[in-house]
């Protein structure tokens, strides 16, 4: 969690690429919060996309994060809740399990979130990883920017 954002995020079809955030001074700290900036796509005019906010940290260990406050229509979601939980099974490797729970507010949407979430999501979450899989191969610097 502690990384740049525009290099993990970096679109898939209807999602769009994360290009930069702002307001991120304290961002790390339960509470902390910051402004995630989109490039344009079919779904978002480009521009302040969403607020990222930390719930829980527990470090080295687990991260509850929130996405809400969202820009543009995002198939009725009012916020995404994400969970990454670390734990170490040998000295140089690490077990990451990420979870994500899917908010709506309109009943009448819920068979199109699931499938959604079944389908697309699930493929955009995997390409997430595999980003940050290559920046730990690459031995990036994994601290906020």
């Amino acid at each position: 969690m502690l990384c740049d954002v525009a290099k993990v995020h970096t679109g898939f079809l209807v999602m769009p690429k994360v290009t930069h955030t702002t307001d991120d001074k304290d961002w790390g700290k339960p509470g902390s919060s910051k402004k995630i900036f989109v490039a344009k796509s079919l779904t978002q005019p480009g521009g302040w996309g969403s607020v990222d906010k930390v719930i829980e940290r527990v470090e080295n260990k687990y991260w509850k994060i929130e996405v809400s406050d969202f820009k543009g229509w995002m198939l009725g979601f009012s916020k995404f809740v994400g969970e990454w939980q670390t734990t170490e099974l040998e000295p140089n490797k690490i077990l990451i399990e990420y979870t994500y729970t899917m908010h709506s507010d309109i009943a009448l949407f819920y068979p199109l979130n699931w499938l959604f979430t079944k389908t697309f999501w699930r493929v955009y979450m995997k390409r997430v990883l595999e980003n940050i899989r290559k920046m730990a191969y690459k031995n990036e610097p994994y601290g906020y920017p």
